[in-house]
C-alpha cells in the first residue's frame, strides 16, 4: 500500500485506539452511551472504508460527472449509514474499566435509588417506572461491561436517567489500572509514527497518490 493510503487508513484507527488505551489505563471507570460508542468506532474505521470499499466500488459515471465532489457524496452516504445504525441499535451503556461482577452491585444500588420497583432475574434487571429492561454483558479481554437492552420496547428518557445516575455513581469509584490499555497506547503511537514516517519519506508520492485518489 502506498504511503498516503496507509496513513489515511491508520490515522483514524490509531487515534481511536489511543483514546481507548487512555481510558482503559486510567484509574477511573467511564460510561459511554451506545450511539456515541458506535460513532467513535465508525470514525475509527472511516480511513479503512475510504481506501477500501469506497475506492474499490467508486462509481465511474458519477466520478466523470461530479469530479472530486463525488468523495463528499460518498462520505455523506457513509455518515448517513452510520447515523442509521446509531438510531436503529438497541439502547446500551458501555462501562470501561469495570467487569460485570463490579458493575452489578453498582447497578443494584442505582436501581434501588431511581426505581424502588426494580426487579432482578439473574444478570437482568427491569426498571418498570423508567420503562427500561436490560442485562449485564461482559467483555473480559478489555475489562469492560455493557448494559444492553432486553427487547425493543424501551424508554429513551429512562435510559438517559440511568446514564446520568451511572455517571454520577462512577465519579467516586477508583479502579486498578488495566495494563492492556498501555499496550493499546503503545500500538497506536507506533502506528501513528509509522504512518508519519511513511508519508514524510516520500512527500512527492503522497501528493501524487492524493491526486490519484481524488481523480484529479
Amino acid at each position: 500500500m502506498d504511503p498516503f493510503r496507509l496513513s489515511l487508513a491508520l490515522a483514524p484507527l490509531a487515534c481511536y485506539l489511543l483514546a481507548l488505551g487512555i481510558i482503559n489505563y486510567s484509574r477511573r471507570a467511564t460510561v459511554v452511551a451506545g450511539p456515541r460508542d458506535t460513532l467513535a468506532l465508525g470514525l475509527a474505521l472511516s480511513g479503512l472504508v475510504i481506501v477500501g470499499p469506497m475506492e474499490l466500488f467508486m462509481p465511474l459515471s458519477a466520478t466523470a460527472f461530479f469530479g472530486p465532489l463525488v468523495w463528499w457524496l460518498l462520505l455523506a452516504f457513509y455518515g448517513l449509514c452510520l447515523l442509521f445504525l446509531m438510531l436503529m441499535e438497541r439502547p446500551r451503556l458501555v462501562i470501561y474499566n469495570l467487569d460485570g461482577d463490579a458493575v452489578r452491585p453498582l447497578l443494584a444500588s442505582i436501581a434501588a435509588q431511581i426505581d424502588p420497583d426494580a426487579r432482578w432475574a439473574g444478570d437482568s434487571v427491569a426498571l418498570p417506572s423508567l420503562g427500561v429492561q436490560l442485562r449485564i454483558e461482559e467483555t473480559r479481554p478489555m475489562k469492560s461491561a455493557v448494559l444492553l437492552a432486553n427487547g425493543d420496547e424501551q424508554n429513551v428518557a429512562g435510559w438517559r436517567t440511568l446514564h446520568g445516575a451511572m455517571r454520577r455513581q462512577l465519579a467516586s469509584v477508583d479502579v486498578e489500572r488495566n495494563l492492556k490499555g498501555l499496550s493499546l497506547i503503545s500500538f497506536s503511537v507506533l502506528a501513528m509514527l509509522y504512518a508519519l514516517y511513511s508519508a514524510a519519506r516520500d512527500p512527492a508520492a503522497v501528493a501524487q497518490n492524493l491526486a490519484q485518489l481524488l481523480r484529479l
